[in-house]
């Protein structure tokens, strides 16, 4: 869970060092298959009830790190089948970005509103009181008991309860989503709808089956560094708070240094140049033109915003702060020829 370190992060950070070390060893490609068994040896399944369903889960998740499709090959093909279309720097991922694993999903119970055996059976029932629709009653014991049929979820009774004996269970991952964009399979597994996901990544960092899991450039960075190509690491001001207080700026530029990223940039200048370009569009076109204007640097929140807000007005994507650094650096250089940026390559939670 977010905030909180558990198994599924060192999963996570398992199956991102296996990618890491596969990319700067180089050699022979193919021994990708080998990664679910080196993570889940033996005969018997630590986290999940079967070790096949365990390395499946863990083959799938190195497959998104490659920045592999889920979807374009079928569930028999081999990691080793795709490695030689990643393995190039020129490769974007596809998207979607953010995908459920199927079979990872524990098909959690939508959301439901329980009594449970804490009920006092109090002679205000408050619960009942509240309920828009009738559907909590007495049993011969004077409890209180919840019809499911009638029961519209709206939690009132849950808000009420002096005894706090009612639960609100509910999926974590569609608790989690701002977009109302998780729902379900013919299985009652966990559903992205694509139209309404923006990305953001919430419902991953709150699963806890690790069953949600996002596409990654690891492969791609670390092939263009090993070329020799000269690979920039543009970090938001941000990083200062991403890696614990003992990761000084210091530190950190040493560490990508060592990497093998040529050097280490701090893309603050291009969040000051988009706020000079976000401040003169709005002196321009508010209110004569649109009625207000919003923005951020936030790809979750761009999206978000074409997808909800779009008829207010012709809004229109910002520049991203290591877009318009990007000149600079390149003055910096000698104006060197640009190089294509690779996005979400390299993460904190390495």
């Amino acid at each position: 869970m977010r905030g909180v370190h558990s198994v599924v992060d060192d999963i996570r950070r398992g199956v991102f060092t296996e990618v890491a070390r596969l990319a700067y060893e180089g050699g022979d490609l193919n021994r990708v298959d080998t990664i679910p068994y080196k993570l889940v040896p033996g005969e018997v399944a630590y986290y999940r009830h079967d070790v096949f369903l365990e390395r499946a889960v863990v083959a799938a998740r190195v497959r998104l790190a490659l920045g592999m499709n889920m979807t374009s090959v079928g569930p028999r093909s081999s990691l080793s089948s795709q490695i030689q279309e990643a393995a190039t720097d020129q490769k974007y991922f596809e998207e979607p970005l953010v995908n459920i694993i199927p079979y990872a999903c524990n098909a959690c119970p939508p959301k439901q509103i329980r009594i449970t055996d804490s009920c006092q059976g109090c002679i205000s029932h408050p619960c009942m009181n509240v309920c828009p629709k009738d559907a909590i009653y007495l049993d011969k014991d004077k409890h209180c008991h919840i019809d499911q049929d009638k029961c519209i979820k709206c939690g009132r009774c849950f808000n009420q309860c002096p005894y706090r004996a009612i639960s609100k269970i509910e999926r974590p991952c569609a608790a989690a989503c701002g977009m109302d964009a998780i729902g379900s399979d013919e299985l009652g597994r966990a559903k992205i709808d694509y139209d309404k996901c923006v990305s953001c990544g919430m419902c991953l960092v709150n699963c806890p089956f690790a069953a949600i899991a996002d596409k990654s450039q690891i492969l791609q960075v670390i092939t263009a560094i090993t070329r020799k190509a000269e690979v920039i690491a543009c970090v938001a001001p941000a990083f200062v708070g991403q890696f614990g207080k003992d990761a000084t700026p210091a530190k950190l530029k040493a560490a990508m240094r060592t990497l093998g990223f040529s050097d280490v940039v701090e893309v603050a200048i291009g969040a000051d140049l988009c706020t000079v370009e976000e401040a003169k569009d709005f002196l321009e076109e508010v209110p004569e033109k649109l009625p207000f204007m919003g923005t951020s640097c936030c790809p979750a929140w761009s999206v978000m915003a074409k997808k909800l807000h779009r008829p207010h007005g012709e809004e229109g994507p910002p520049q991203r702060p290591h877009l318009l650094h990007r000149p600079l650096r390149r003055q910096e250089a000698g104006g060197q020829p640009e190089v294509r940026p690779l996005r979400r390559g390299l993460r904190a939670d390495l």
